[in-house]
């Protein structure tokens, strides 16, 4: 089947075609377990006490693979072996005397001659594989040693990538699952609900249960959402740069309150907020040079954060970036400030963002 994609690889699987060997990888780690179960049931059905073995990637024992890959399944058509978090670029945590490359290559000699009885799924959940855009086949292509395996996998079995889901796509599977449990949300509710967990599928699910117990069978409004999820930190803190590039006073220290800065997170805060205005800078650079989002997050290996990205091109037009660069300036300052001599956390961010509420295109401008 070759490189594909999650819709091709479960129709596959539906009509019971199974391959020797699969790798799944990506930043949306939920699809990549959520396949992985597909498979392992579509290779062993309800038997996988006996006919399936895990093993540990950072600790993979080739002799011990040697001789699973080439065992006889046991009440199953197939012999299910499913290698986690199998990393080419250091195979072991103890590297002394052995070459990545070295032990790579063992593994692919053992993958070569896999049985017909066999099945092979490597899974990664536990790192983050590196990717770039190649804009001539419009796919990811691997940029580190595990492009080696991924490549083999292509060329003898499957290779499937799990990109993160936007909030538009989450916010339909946002209504199927609340739809499911009795209830209702609109789908601009739910892409909120997205953005608010950072598109994170494990804190959607859980503030979806709790979503659902509270309406009683009712519509979750925005209310309810704002009432009941916690907006994860990154979520507050570009509101507040929004709502300086937007001049809204009233927002921006109303951000503040919810980040709850003092002497013991304001480094993390200070940190949070400058990246922020980072995007938002790379964003409208990027913009005015006519480069895409997906490959202005290739380019900083944004990863699974791919989706902040996104939105800064969506928001970064309110700022111009000259107005930009100066805000990144002061909190440059404010940094500096902080670490320099004893200060109020608080008090010396409610002074950054009045900074920069009051700069204007006329004044920064050069």
């Amino acid at each position: 089947m070759a490189k594909t994609d999650s819709r091709i690889l479960d129709s596959s699987l539906k009509k019971g075609e199974l391959s020797s060997i699969y790798y799944l990888f990506g930043a949306d780690v939920t699809g990549v377990e959520r396949m992985t179960k597909k498979i392992i049931k579509a290779a062993v059905g309800d038997n996988a006490d006996f006919a399936l073995t895990k093993l540990n990637g950072r600790r993979l024992d080739l002799s011990e693979l040697y001789d699973l890959v080439g065992q006889f399944p046991m009440m199953s058509e197939y012999n299910c072996i499913l290698i986690n978090d199998y990393n080419c670029e250091k195979p072991y945590e103890d590297m002394r005397g052995k070459s990545a490359d070295d032990v790579t290559k063992k593994l692919l000699e053992i993958l070569k001659d896999i049985p017909r009885q066999t099945v092979v799924i490597f899974n990664v959940t536990g790192f983050e594989i590196k990717v770039q855009r190649d804009y001539k086949s419009g796919q990811n292509i691997i940029k580190d040693k595990n492009k080696k395996l991924a490549d083999f996998a292509a060329k003898n079995g499957v290779l499937c990538e799990f990109p993160m889901k936007t909030s538009a796509e989450l916010s339909k599977l946002i209504a199927s699952k609340v739809s499911a449990r009795g209830g209702l949300i609109s789908i601009e509710n739910g892409k909120e609900l997205a953005e608010m967990c950072l598109c994170d599928e494990l804190v959607i699910e859980n503030e979806i249960e709790k979503l659902c117990a509270y309406a009683n069978g009712r519509e979750i409004d925005r209310g309810m959402i704002h009432e009941l999820v916690h907006a994860q930190n990154d979520t507050t803190v570009y509101n507040l740069a929004n709502a300086v590039a937007s001049l809204n006073a009233q927002a921006a220290f109303e951000a503040i309150d919810e980040l709850n800065v003092d002497s013991e997170n304001r480094s993390v805060v200070l940190y949070a907020i400058t990246s922020a205005f980072l995007d938002l800078y790379r964003a409208a650079c990027a913009k005015k040079c006519g480069v895409t989002p997906e490959k202005t997050a290739s380019d900083f290996d944004y990863g699974k954060r791919t989706f902040l990205v996104k939105n800064a091109f969506r928001d970064s037009s309110r700022m111009s970036i000259e107005r930009l660069r100066q805000c990144i300036v002061i909190l440059r300052d404010t940094t500096l400030k902080l670490n320099t001599a004893p200060s109020d956390p608080r008090v010396a961010v409610e002074q950054a963002v009045t900074k920069m509420l009051n700069l204007s295109d006329k004044r920064v401008r050069r």
